[in-house]
């Protein structure tokens, strides 16, 4: 016999929906094959990979350990939701600019993990962003590009408050954290092959 379904109102990308599902449908269950919002990715289904992060009140929130009816009365914010009217986030286009990503499973739920950050600290150093992106697990990357990314859009952030153009503001800082995750992933690096000896 199917689980009897309740009645959810869901507050998703500023938007309200009323779904029926039953009572114990994850979020990412009901993103996914309720709402449609198939940019959550449904990966290891134990909180390991990250690849399910949203924003639940603005705090990365892995969906495929969260019910549905839990944040009935809280904000959800999906990949689909990032970008506005006027174009990309930041977050988005930095990762674009810097060739972040490769197969892209993951890039929803880094993407959402770097906007919580940099909504929190505007100006993270590579140990922060490191902190902050450690839930969300990427398998094609070494992560090099990925901490550039959200370093870029930091400043890109800041810069953007003076520069009407963000392809320059761009320009201006992508060498700069280019060098600081390179330096950072080689330190490193090092660090990690002392320690196996």
């Amino acid at each position: 016999m199917a689980a009897a379904s309740i009645l959810l109102t869901l507050n998703v990308n500023g938007e309200t929906h009323e779904v029926a599902a039953p009572a114990h449908h994850t979020l990412c269950e009901v993103l996914r094959y309720k709402l449609d919002l198939t940019g959550t990715k449904q990966g290891c289904d134990k909180g390991d990979c990250g690849a399910c992060t949203v924003l639940v009140d603005g705090r990365p929130t892995l969906s495929c350990l969260t019910l549905a009816a839990a944040v009935q009365e809280q904000s959800v914010q999906t990949i689909e939701g990032l970008a506005s009217p006027a174009g990309l986030d930041p977050v988005q286009d930095a990762f674009d600019q810097c060739g972040a990503l490769q197969c892209g499973f993951c890039q929803p739920g880094m993407m959402l993990s770097a906007r919580a950050l940099l909504n929190e600290n505007k100006t993270p150093n590579v140990q922060e962003v490191r902190e902050a992106l450690s839930g969300n697990l990427c398998r094609c990357t070494g992560y090099t590009k990925i901490l550039e990314a959200v370093l870029v859009s930091a400043a890109v952030e800041a810069q953007s408050a003076n520069e009407t153009d963000r392809d320059a503001a761009y320009a201006n800082v992508r060498k700069e954290a280019a060098a600081t995750t390179a330096f950072s992933s080689r330190g490193q690096a090092n660090r990690d092959e002392r320690g196996k000896s």
